[in-house]
């Protein structure tokens, strides 16, 4: 009898809600902006309506961010009861480092990701870095719903994420929110050749890279997004390291199939070889 009162009080412990929680793929913004005001940044105030709206039509219990920011060999989930907010950004004016986004934790969800994926590890040696925190200071701006992380682990194929997405796709039944944080484009070094010369100005392949992802996003064509190195010629141009891509694939493996996709941003490109296309999936 012991141990069927143990299992029950598990199972309990994060009821089905009748409601399906959304899943978000979102930038998290570009580092410089961090500073501005929703009135200065369109992408910031586009972030904190959504935030209005998901909490006024969800009961949200908790928020899991797969951020592009931490990297790690094997996967980890975050399990600290306060969150420490990491600047992990350098050589920035002191304003960056006065901004102060402060969340707790979730010790019940985060043991709830151990128990359906055992081979995640849990850890308390992280916090909330800016693939996190920038971002949802705006969606979630009084820090009041628990947060915390799952990394990535840099080493793995995309099949890897995409299939631990789909794993943990009972959390969405449960009131959790999980947000893949990154960025469809993303090539630092070309960024920064520009944005060294003060020139800020796209490339000009951004917008063709940027269709066609788009595309394959609006097809479901999970196939040509799993092999994005080179499923397109500018695959690797754009994507040329895993981590700001693949928190796509956790999203997409969250999906399921009579889901509508939405971008609740997209515009043209305002820097090189850079994107915020977002968007979010809801029944």
């Amino acid at each position: 009898m012991g141990t069927l009162s143990n299992l029950k009080a598990v199972t309990d412990v994060l009821p089905t809600q009748e409601i399906v929680t959304p899943v978000l793929f979102t930038s998290h913004g570009n580092p410089m902006d961090i500073p501005m005001s929703r009135d200065e940044r369109p992408f910031w105030k586009t972030l904190f309506d959504l935030g209005k709206k998901l909490q006024t039509s969800y009961d949200i219990r908790a928020v899991i961010v797969v951020s592009a920011h931490w990297c790690t060999r094997g996967t980890y989930v975050n399990i600290a009861a306060e969150q420490e907010q990491i600047y992990d950004y350098y050589g920035f004016p002191k304003e960056y480092y006065d901004v102060i986004y402060h969340a707790n934790g979730s010790l019940t969800v985060a043991q709830e990701v151990k128990r359906i994926v055992p081979s995640i590890t849990e850890t308390t040696e992280w916090g909330l870095d800016h693939g996190a925190w920038p971002m949802l200071m705006h969606l979630f701006p009084l820090g009041n719903i628990p947060v915390f992380q799952l990394s990535l682990d840099y080493y793995a194929k995309p099949e890897y994420h995409y299939e631990l997405g789909r794993q943990l796709k009972s959390l969405r039944n449960k009131g959790v929110l999980i947000i893949g944080s990154g960025s469809l484009i993303h090539n630092l070094r070309l960024a920064g050749q520009k944005m060294m010369k003060k020139d800020y100005t796209p490339y000009g392949w951004e917008a063709e890279y940027d269709e066609w992802i788009k595309k394959q996003l609006d097809e479901r064509n999970i196939k040509n997004i799993l092999n994005y190195e080179s499923s397109h010629k500018l695959g690797k141009l754009a994507a040329p390291t895993p981590d700001h891509f693949v928190p796509v694939l956790y999203s997409l493996g969250l999906m399921n199939d009579d889901e509508s996709l939405t971008y609740f941003f997209e515009s043209e490109s305002t820097l090189p070889a850079f994107s915020e296309r977002s968007f979010i999936l809801s029944a």
